[in-house]
């Protein structure tokens, strides 16, 4: 039987060759020889030959400069949700989180030509292999595994291709792999037409590739399932609005319930097959599975990528640059970063009973001479889908490398999807879409439906109106992805982006003023810790400090005091002034722009990456993004 890591293994065998090899007759992963990416009839003559190039075009997902620390950690914040490295812009990672990116950045500059190296490894694959002797006349094996991996082949070059659009909008593009002599100067190619050609692909691909449980693989290979879920997220994308790169403005295509059909038909067929995916009863162990390596029984994960060898190239720094900050590099648990934090009002977004908060969001660290868990401020609680404690086995020392998978898509998402699309189709809530919807907020509860829709009431949500269901949907979006980079393009494509990203400031404001609706929230937090036990908060995170001093066997933590003067003056335009006025006495700091998307301004751009200077240098024929 092949292990859970069986496909990644292969990654690290086609990362680590630069030159053909001899094929092994098995057709296991684990024992394919991978050859080298080029288009020779030779490379392409057999399926195990045409499985190692496919090998190769996987590996690019993976790595600093793939999902392994950039696109999934960089990227998408800062939002309304979470925070990346805290600090004043300095060139790389920050000048991404606080909007102020510039063209010559390297943390931009790597990742697009390794997106645009899968773009071109995909393209030689989607050539060569329908061209293979095995493809068109061999027995009826290769025949459809040469199917299988010309689907592949299109699903990741739209993969890599959605990525560059939703990053950085009208990127250049071609789908054919490049040739010596050919005219290199391309403009920027439309991201309507770019997605709908990607649309197209995938319709194509998810005839040719197997459902899991035909193919007996693990998530990290490509399925119909995540096929088709994909497809989905792309036509949502779509359908949604996009940044025009001349002038800065949201615009929507008037084509664009066209595209919310087909994301809707495409999780309709996916929710009839519950048996090849379906939501996880426990949001937890969605995440513990991925923490610990081993497979998650309901494949509520489409597709993952696989990262291995704790290097650069294929790893994977998810639980070591994000999660709880650990400070015990020779201790059990070892060290982290905690460079990603959560934006104060995310934390009582959740219901105080919603079992998604405590996976989301740790409020712990780890000391530097125990591994006893400490409480920790309101402004430094972090992200916890991926935490270095839940490794098994524990890696100890300063390996920076936890090699966890990335989760590309979930069937959570699916659900949502239709939903979403649903809603916007029929112009009034149905009952599936209200049932989809709510299979996902009762996971959140338990599995308790009632629950779910009471504790929506009370956040002052309902699903009774078109509107009033799209609101929801934002709402549980927020609730459920949080920390997967899917909250900050959600919001591009509502062009909701400004408006929740001004919203969370004011509400981080009231929060330190103890205005509604945060009136409640405590002054202070305390704590215990037992030995070999989580932290222990012993007042409640949702009423007022029953005390200032620590009771005995407590520590104090500044919770919401946390919240100051300062806090709030960084999330605005370094060298702005701001005062706070508490119980008559006022306190005056100025910005260094450290903060939640400090130097965001609405309207000027910012919201895409800029493209390479690099690329701009080498291309006359590309246009820079607005803003830029």
């Amino acid at each position: 039987m092949k292990s859970f890591s069986f496909f990644r293994a292969a990654l690290i065998a086609a990362a680590a060759t630069g030159s053909a090899g001899a094929l092994s007759s098995c057709k296991d992963f684990l024992e394919v020889d991978p050859v080298a990416l080029n288009t020779t009839e030779y490379t392409f003559s057999t399926v195990d030959g045409a499985t190692a190039a496919i090998i190769g075009a996987y590996d690019p997902l993976s790595g600093d400069n793939g999902y392994g620390t950039r696109i999934s950690m960089y990227y998408p914040y800062d939002s309304d949700e979470m925070i990346g490295s805290s600090g004043a812009p300095d060139g790389g990672r920050r000048s991404i989180a606080r909007y102020t990116a510039a063209a010559t950045n390297s943390e931009i500059n790597n990742p697009w030509n390794q997106l645009y190296q899968g773009v071109e490894r995909a393209n030689i694959c989607i050539q060569q292999i329908p061209q293979s002797p095995a493809y068109t006349s061999g027995s009826a094996a290769d025949i459809a595994a040469m199917k299988r991996l010309h689907g592949e082949a299109l699903t990741l070059r739209a993969q890599y291709v959605f990525e560059l659009v939703r990053n950085w909008g009208d990127v250049p593009v071609q789908f054919n792999p490049s040739v010596s002599g050919q005219d290199f100067n391309l403009p920027n190619a439309d991201r309507n037409a770019t997605l709908t050609r990607l649309i197209e692909d995938l319709a194509t691909a998810e005839q040719l590739v197997p459902w899991r449980s035909e193919a007996g693989t693990a998530n990290e290979r490509i399925t119909k399932g995540a096929v088709k879920a994909l497809r989905a997220r792309i036509a949502m994308f779509r359908g949604g609005y996009s940044e025009n790169p001349r002038t800065g403005a949201f615009e929507r295509q008037g084509d664009y319930l066209d595209y919310y059909r087909i994301a809707r038909q495409e999780c309709a067929e996916l929710m009839a097959r519950r048996t090849e995916h379906d939501l996880n009863t426990s949001f937890l162990e969605v995440f513990k599975s991925m923490n610990e390596k081993r497979p998650e029984a309901k494949h509520e994960i489409m597709f993952e990528v696989g990262m291995s060898t704790a290097t650069g190239a294929s790893g994977s720094k998810l639980g070591y640059y994000n999660g709880p900050r650990l400070r015990n590099a020779s201790g059990t648990y070892g060290s982290t970063q905690g460079a990603v934090t959560i934006a104060p009002p995310y934390f009582y977004a959740f219901d105080s009973t919603d079992t998604r908060r405590d996976v989301t969001i740790t409020t712990y660290e780890i000391g530097s001479t125990s591994n006893f868990q400490s409480g920790v401020a309101l402004s430094a609680i972090t992200d916890g889908k991926w935490r270095r404690d839940w490794h098994v086995p524990p890696v100890t020392g300063s390996v920076n490398y936890l090699d966890y998978n990335w989760p590309i898509i979930r069937f959570a998402d699916v659900l949502l999807m239709f939903a979403e699309a649903d809603n916007e189709l029929s112009g009034t809530p149905s009952q599936a879409a209200k049932n989809a919807f709510l299979e996902v907020r009762a996971r959140a509860f338990g599995g308790n439906r009632s629950k779910a829709e009471t504790t929506l009431t009370q956040a002052g949500l309902n699903l009774n109106s078109k509107s009033g269901f799209f609101d929801a949907i934002v709402n549980e979006r927020y609730l459920e992805f949080g920390g997967e980079a899917i909250r900050k393009y959600d919001l591009l494509r509502w062009n909701l982006f400004a408006t929740k990203i001004a919203e969370v400031k004011a509400n981080i404001e009231k929060m330190a003023k103890n205005e509604a609706p945060y009136q409640n929230i405590p002054q202070y937090m305390f704590y215990r810790t037992p030995s070999a036990s989580p932290v222990q908060w012993v007042n409640s995170f949702y009423r007022p400090s029953p005390y200032t001093t620590a009771p005995a066997g407590t520590t104090r933590v500044n919770w919401r005091q946390s919240i100051n003067a300062a806090y709030i003056a960084n999330t605005k335009p370094a060298g702005t002034s701001y005062s706070l006025t508490l119980n008559g006495t006022t306190t005056t700091e100025t910005s260094a722009g450290t903060g939640l998307a400090a130097e965001y301004r609405p309207g000027q751009g910012k919201e895409l990456l800029p493209i390479p200077q690099a690329t701009l240098s080498a291309d006359p024929a590309l246009q820079q993004n607005f803003g830029y």
